[in-house]
């Protein structure tokens, strides 16, 4: 029977239900393990000492009065781990500073210690000499040609000739096509603005976390919460000059991550204390050491101009990008400028963008990095736009949307795509029909994500009872785990919870890559289909061998092998736990497996609305109402993809509202807490209406599409053009705090006054 890889009819028994999630009851009763809570016989407390300061020389490290503390077991700097000129650099100076502190929460040292007391006690006894450096925290400020340097070897890529003078431009990149100047000059309009946004947090519950042992035959093991144990494993041998296969990695279960849990903090730090003390070391951020030390998004500047017609029709989009990535290159600026336009059909667009190094902690992963910035900015001119010409705002969108067939703004051609669907099903929604009171404003925003496949290792083991072990490498960050066990369920024709899937170590399992770009449903789910068919392959070799017949005369229906054609003879079907039974005297284990590097991911699309009140006397935005529409193209677990949805509008609002990175004059954080850096709470939040668009992605056998980054591109837009609705002011600058719109309020009145 071969092996049939094709597109499934569109026909689901278990894909689309919504089944209980198999890790739901150890969580609620709390026997679910996390980062922090695994420990081992003899284990010690790391610590780390970070500097106080933005921007400073490291003179001398003097850690002689720590080590000779009791209880202390190991010190280490930058001393103890070999230097390197390669792609790690980066990540090994972030993870201890070496010349210098780059940003206030820079590691400079740690040590592990037989108790949190004494940790604490060695790390107050380290001398550190500091050569405090003048530093530049804003994005527009690290450009000035006086601006301080962070990296004297830095020289602008992107650039001809190649600069002979360092700056904090790391790299410039351009792309577009057409004539734009020929474009805004068809324009009976043309709007430019320059929008800027604050650094936000991930603000995810569990901080930072991992244990790490290694013996003195130099093997080691890592117990993390992390979004991609194989890229943990690989980045931290690297950086401690191990080989990779005497370092396994265990993904713990992980307390929210949202991108932020993609990038290496603290493992080899735990790695190389153990290694210098033989004994476990057990190394957990505080929320402070979160906020401060571990990657926040990006804050932007972004210049957008665009021209229309008076028929509706988009002439021009021009835009210049520029965000700060912290400390090292590699801002999310690419993607944001990829994404800016890609929801319009554009024939005259150019696009700058910008990346540079402040001193600010390394950004990290943020729910479709770079692009809720760029579409804030992009949406924002669209919604003026269709002020100024007198058209509805969805009408506008609809005109120019983006379909299948489009030439997107960074290249290439759409296949199918559900963008012009989720307009309709914003505007046919009985939201958009809602009548608005006094001092309420409505918001409509789109947004899009490419959606990433990889490399990917399933395996699916058959046991002798029927039930089916499987074995995935992506850490489950929004219930794929359920979402693997419906479709190798479905493939099988078996019950849901005949199915049992977890994640596997790195030494038990081929390489995955991380859980991030909305990968895992499309990518590791392909992986389990497929793993699946190669099972249900091998069950019908060994159904034909029973039967004594051809195995190309036994096909697989409804959860059993069944005789077919004029060669197969009238045997009655045999159930998979009928074979799985008969496996050790038919030929051993039956098991399915897939390695791949997953390709046809298809990208998202979501239109969101918005519904906002806001106080005239104290600036404050209530929600009122929000609606999401997007496509999913097929809805696996139709509860997750729903709860993706409103994931993603819950962090856009705080976003939008409150969240930001507030520094003093001294380059230190001033916020590093849920006390004063805001995320929404239930309160802050209205119930989040979803519809769920499905036009299927053909690069997949059930039409998949990733559904969890999407989200949070529109709400920013959606909900400014919400607030400047309601207000009459046009808000450029993120986020909208109480006293940021009071300030503008204010502001027009004395100048109304003042007429």
């Amino acid at each position: 029977m071969p092996l049939d890889q094709s597109a499934k009819p569109n026909a689901f028994s278990k894909v689309g239900t919504r089944p209980l999630r198999p890790d739901g009851i150890d969580k609620v009763t709390g026997r679910a393990r996390f980062g922090a809570d695994m420990n081992a016989p003899g284990m010690l407390i790391g610590r780390v000492l970070r500097s106080p300061h933005a921007h400073a020389r490291i003179r001398s490290i003097d850690a002689s009065e720590a080590e000779a503390l009791p209880g202390v077991k190991a010190v280490v700097t930058a001393a103890d781990f070999p230097d390197r000129q390669d792609e790690f650099r980066d990540v090994l100076v972030n993870v201890m500073a070496r010349d210098k502190a780059l940003y206030d929460g820079h590691a400079v040292a740690a040590v592990a210690a037989t108790s949190a007391g004494i940790a604490r006690k060695a790390l107050s006894l380290i001398k550190v000499d500091y050569e405090v450096l003048p530093h530049v925290i804003d994005v527009e400020a690290a450009m000035l040609p006086d601006a301080p340097i962070l990296h004297d070897t830095m020289f602008t890529k992107g650039v001809e000739p190649t600069p002979t003078k360092p700056s904090n431009v790391a790299a410039r990149l351009e792309f577009g096509r057409g004539d734009v100047a020929a474009g805004f000059a068809e324009a009976d309009v043309v709007i430019e603005k320059t929008f800027r946004t604050e650094a936000t947090h991930q603000g995810y519950i569990e901080p930072h976390a991992c244990l790490a042992s290694v013996g003195s035959d130099g093997q080691g093991e890592l117990w993390v919460c992390t979004q991609g144990h194989f890229m943990v494993r690989d980045t931290c041998a690297a950086l401690l000059g191990m080989d990779i296969s005497k370092l396994r990695v265990t993904a713990s279960e992980i307390g929210g991550g949202f991108g932020g849990k993609t990038t290496v903090f603290i493992e080899p730090v735990a790695l190389a204390l153990s290694r210098k003390a033989g004994r476990p070391v057990k190394l957990v951020m505080s929320r402070g050491e979160v906020f401060r030390a571990s990657g926040p998004t990006a804050s932007t500047s972004i210049r957008v101009k665009m021209g229309i017609r008076k028929d509706g029709r988009i002439t021009a989009g021009e835009a210049e990008l520029k965000y700060q990535g912290g400390a090292f290159p590699g801002s999310p600026v690419e993607m944001g400028a990829m994404s800016a336009f890609a929801c319009y059909e554009l024939e005259n667009v150019h696009v700058v963008g910008y990346d540079v190094v402040t001193n600010r902690p390394k950004q990290a992963a943020y729910r479709a990095p770079g692009a809720p910035m760029s579409a804030f900015a992009v949406e924002g001119v669209v919604n003026d736009l269709a002020e100024r010409i007198g058209m509805d705002p969805i009408d506008l969108r609809l005109k120019n949307a983006a379909k299948e067939g489009t030439r997107s703004a960074y290249g290439p051609t759409f296949g199918p795509i559900g963008l012009i669907e989720t307009l309709k099903a914003v505007k046919s929604h009985p939201h958009y029909k809602k009548k608005l009171g006094p001092n309420q404003g409505r918001g409509v925003a789109c947004g899009f994500w490419f959606n990433f496949g990889g490399q990917t290792c399933v395996s699916l083991n058959i046991n002798i009872d029927g039930t089916v072990a499987l074995a995935v490498g992506t850490p489950d960050i929004g219930g794929s785990r359920a979402s693997m066990c419906l479709m190798a369920a479905e493939e099988l024709g078996i019950p849901y919870d005949r199915v049992r899937a977890i994640i596997a170590d790195t030494s038990s399992l081929g390489f995955n890559d991380v859980t991030d770009g909305s990968r895992v449903t499309f990518a590791s789910g392909m992986a389990t289909i497929k793993a699946a068919r190669d099972a249900v392959q091998k069950l019908c070799a060994r159904a034909a061998a029973i039967w004594g017949i051809p195995e190309d005369a036994v096909v697989w229906e409804e959860g059993a092998a069944r005789p077919a054609g004029p060669n197969a003879g009238a045997f009655p079907p045999l159930t998979l736990r009928e074979i799985a039974a008969m496996a050790p005297k038919t030929g051993g284990p039956i098991a399915g497996h897939c390695e791949f590097n997953a390709e046809n991911a298809g990208p998202s699309f979501a239109s969101h609305l918005v519904d906002v009140e806001v106080d005239p006397e104290t600036g404050r935005t209530t929600v009122l109402r929000y609606l999401v529409a997007q496509d999913a193209g097929k809805a696996v677990h139709p509860a997750y993809v729903e709860g993706q949805f409103q994931g993603g509008a819950a962090q856009g609002v705080g976003w939008a509202l409150n969240e930001e990175y507030i520094y003093g004059a001294d380059g230190r954080l001033q916020n590093p807490g849920f006390l004063d850096y805001r995320i929404p709470v239930a309160s802050d939040l209205p119930m989040i209406d979803t519809v769920i668009v499905e036009v299927p992605n053909p690069g997949h056998p059930y039409g998949v599409r990733g559904v969890g980054e999407t989200s949070i591109v529109p709400p920013l837009a959606a909900v400014a053009n919400a607030v400047s609705h309601a207000t009459g002011i046009r808000f450029t600058e993120l986020p909208m705090s109480p006293p940021r719109v009071l300030h503008a309020m204010d502001a027009r009145r004395m100048a109304q006054a003042a007429e």
